[in-house]
């Protein structure tokens, strides 16, 4: 997968899982029910800081904050681009 976005400093770019669709019963939920999904795939990922490497790799699935970064669309595809502290886990 490639964007033609790169990440500055000790930013990532993480494309968000689609939000749930049904409930484990099989209840279908409404769009302005659906929670923000708070897992998602990194994308890229900048050069890291002078003294901090970057730690999480493209490819890697992430677990991050409810509010965490900002939303961005590149070639009508959503993103999210967040610094990596932001980030919770590599799952």
């Amino acid at each position: 997968m490639s964007v033609n976005v790169k990440p500055l400093a000790d930013r990532v770019l993480v494309e968000p899982l689609a939000a749930e669709q049904k409930t484990a019963g099989g209840i279908i939920i409404p769009d302005t029910a659906k929670e923000k999904p708070q897992k998602g795939t990194v994308v890229a990922v900048g050069e890291g800081k002078k003294d901090e490497p970057m730690i999480v790799k493209v490819g890697d699935s992430v677990l991050y904050g409810k509010y965490a970064g900002t939303e961005i669309s590149v070639d009508g595809k959503d993103y999210l681009i967040m610094r990596e502290s932001d980030i919770f886990a590599i799952i």
